[in-house]
């Protein structure tokens, strides 16, 4: 069975650029096919002070793996792309990559390791922007709006 799933990928330390293409590619090998991609957004650093603005992206993936397996893939890319800490003392911190799972069909997932839909995506521009440019009329399985309105909401 294969099933869609959504990420936000970001960036702040290093090459960007490079640093999103590689993720993407490791998203591509260890997840699934990439089936649509967004631009890349340059944003502020959102819940702490950096000099180093980020760049944000979001794919949609069709993928074999099951919620959890996939927050493994993504942490295992996270850390063989050299990201050491999620945060420093319980803060966020600049970072080489960052892969979140925002969304995974319309399931709805508490557990100790992993929520879905992400508890921060409908409140994070950098986030909702390139997300509405891959699917607008996604609808967020508990709010029930869908991405562009959230966007929309944002701003």
């Amino acid at each position: 069975m294969m099933y869609i799933v959504y990420l936000s990928l970001g960036t702040n330390l290093g090459s960007k650029a490079d640093n999103l293409y590689n993720a993407i590619h490791f998203v591509e090998k260890r997840i699934g096919e990439v089936v649509s991609q967004s631009a890349f957004y340059e944003t502020k650093p959102w819940g702490f002070d950096s000099e180093n603005s980020f760049l944000n992206a979001a794919v949609q993936v069709k993928t074999r793996l099951t919620p959890t397996e996939v927050l493994d893939a993504t942490q295992q890319i996270e850390c063989e792309m050299g990201r050491m800490h999620k945060t420093r003392d319980g803060a966020y911190c600049d970072r080489i990559i960052d892969i979140d799972l925002l969304l995974y069909e319309d399931w709805i997932v508490h557990s100790r390791q992993l929520v879905i839909p992400h508890p921060l995506m409908h409140v994070r521009d950098f986030v909702l922007e390139p997300l509405a440019e891959i699917a607008p009329s996604l609808y967020h399985p508990l709010l029930g709006k869908s991405v562009s309105h959230l966007r929309d909401g944002y701003k």
